[in-house]
């Protein structure tokens, strides 16, 4: 199941970029949010290789993911893939200049199940698909908002 969507911000290009590539405030976001983040590379600044054991609460029960930056590409795209116990992600981020002071921001997110009880479960979440993506946007929305924040101060 695909999810993608676009954010438009103030930010120049480069700024927002270093706004979401902040991993150490995504790391204390996340941790702020009640799940627990544990890194497990030994890389100082951010590269492809980054890679984190992420447990958080869903619907209940504790879930553990575990995700790593496959590309880093500055100024333009950071992609991520990961894996669960049901699922495998792939996060991509990539910013757009639109004009000097302001960029887009795409985000795309690709979910994909690893057995037939998770197909069950994209199956079923697809007949709320239009209400996914207006959650989806919102938080995304909210998440650049949070980091460009950041960038400001």
């Amino acid at each position: 199941m695909k999810f993608s969507t676009r954010q438009d911000t103030d930010l120049p290009a480069d700024a927002l970029f270093r706004a979401v590539g902040n991993f150490s405030n995504i790391e204390r976001m996340l941790v702020r949010r009640g799940a627990t983040v544990r890194r497990l590379d030994g890389l100082s600044g951010p590269a492809v290789g980054m890679r984190w054991q992420i447990g958080f609460d869903l619907r209940g029960r504790r879930r553990a993911a575990e995700l790593a930056v496959t590309e880093y590409a500055p100024s333009e795209t950071i992609a991520l893939a990961g894996n669960s116990d049901q699922f495998d992600i792939a996060i991509r981020m990539t910013v757009v200049a639109l004009t000097r002071s302001k960029s887009r921001l795409l985000f795309e997110t690709d979910v994909l199940p690893r057995g037939m009880k998770a197909r069950l479960l994209l199956q079923t979440a697809k007949l709320g698909k239009p209400q996914l993506d207006r959650k989806f946007a919102e938080r995304i929305g909210d998440f650049v908002t949070r980091m460009a924040a950041d960038v400001a101060v």
